[in-house]
């Protein structure tokens, strides 16, 4: 949310006509008085303008403070002069995505807006769209924020990370700083053929992609709830947010909150799931609460499972006694630690994973029979007790995928 949202003031509303016009850019305006909860973010995006335009047409600056009952003077636009346009924010838009589609550098239009990296867009907002010579702007720019990778920055602004790295001359052993610019090709340029080999086997034209929705924090809500409700972990709300588990969230506050998509990966047959990664794919595919099928990949043995908690690896328990025991004849008739390729089956997709059936520490159902959770991995997903890849899952999930 823009800072300018932070101003909050007291009282009634009241509009009147303002005789009269302060030239010819703006042409006749309007007067407005300022009433309960007003800042001006709130009255520009009332009256469809931009609060650059509103605190330039009341002489006021960052810290002007509004009060109930003041008249401030509301410009009337006049595209045909100034050569702006202005934008109603679409679900899924970003920054990136409204400057590809009105050909601005993405760098111009936050400037334009007083946006930066944290700005979160709402559905319905108004931006300016600067004017500009549309045919001269064949790249943009990005600068490299901390914690930035290629990888990152592609997923972004939805580039091929390969083609990304050759438009700026770099490879995969190419060191990034922070506030270096990265240059972004165009549309044309980014469908042109890659002239070296993939970085990865996997096709990168269905790598998964991040856009960005806004929450209005409710009563009773915590960042626990709210991360659950949108099936991201709670660490990456906080993080998105700039936030800790220590900040108070109030009825009203406004949260950033990332939508992973994740596209369908092509298998080499149906018997086998898709190869996702854990970091970027399969812990947003199958989110913490979600129930779902596990098949056993040897026996095609299924039971129902769900997704109760875990950060590096899914941590999961049998619904019911029926599923428990199933399970447990899969493993020879005991609970074990010895891993196996199975499959997990949600919401109409299939996942290559790998699951060991001992039950241990925390147990959120009470009534299945099986004491504890147990552990089911997927792509590069890690262990909780050391934060390291185990082997025997990795072999079984590629197993699973088709790729053993």
């Amino acid at each position: 949310m823009m800072n300018w949202k932070k101003l909050i003031l007291s009282s009634t509303l009241g509009l009147s006509i303002f005789a009269g016009s302060i030239g010819m850019t703006y042409g006749q305006d309007l007067a407005y008085k300022v009433q309960a909860g007003d800042t001006f973010w709130i009255i520009s995006q009332k009256y469809g303008i931009t609060i650059d335009s509103l605190m330039k047409a009341n002489n006021a600056t960052e810290k002007t403070i509004l009060y109930v009952g003041q008249n401030i003077i509301i410009p009337s636009t006049n595209a045909a002069v100034t050569g702006d346009k202005l934008h109603t924010v679409q679900s899924g838009d970003t920054f990136w995505i409204i400057s590809q589609k009105y050909g601005v550098d993405i760098n111009l239009l936050m400037k334009t807006n007083n946006a930066t990296q944290n700005t979160v867009l709402n559905i319905g907002d108004k931006l300016t769209i600067p004017g500009t010579d549309t045919t001269a702007v064949k790249e943009a720019t990005y600068t490299v924020q901390a914690g930035d990778t290629y990888w990152i920055i592609s997923q972004k602004v939805g580039i091929d990370i390969r083609k990304l790295m050759d438009f700026n001359g770099h490879t995969e052993r190419t060191t990034l700083y922070v506030g270096q610019q990265i240059k972004i090709p165009s549309e044309e340029t980014a469908s042109a053929p890659a002239t070296s080999s993939p970085i990865t086997t996997e096709n990168t034209s269905s790598a998964p992609y991040v856009t960005y929705t806004s929450y209005t924090v409710q009563k009773g809500d915590d960042f626990w709830k709210i991360s659950i409700k949108f099936g991201i972990p709670m660490y990456e709300l906080m993080k998105v947010n700039n936030m800790s588990e220590n900040t108070v969230l109030n009825i009203g506050d406004q949260l950033k909150v990332p939508v992973h998509h994740v596209p369908v990966k092509s298998t080499p047959g149906s018997q086998y799931g898709e190869y996702l990664d854990w970091w970027t794919e399969a812990q947003y595919v199958l989110p913490i609460g979600a129930q779902y099928k596990m098949t056993d990949f040897y026996t095609g043995k299924s039971w129902n499972m769900k997704r109760s908690m875990g950060a590096n690896h899914a941590d999961c328990e049998p619904i019911t006694k029926t599923d428990a025991e199933i399970m447990k004849q899969v493993w020879g008739g005991t609970y074990s630690w010895k891993t196996r390729p199975v499959i997990v089956e949600y919401n109409g997709r299939k996942i290559a994973a790998s699951a060991a059936s001992m039950p241990h520490d925390v147990q959120t159902i009470t009534d299945n029979g099986f004491s504890g959770h147990m552990d089911v991995h997927f792509a590069n997903s890690t262990r909780h007790k050391d934060g390291e890849v185990d082997l025997d899952h990795q072999v079984n999930i590629k197993i699973a995928a088709g790729m053993k």
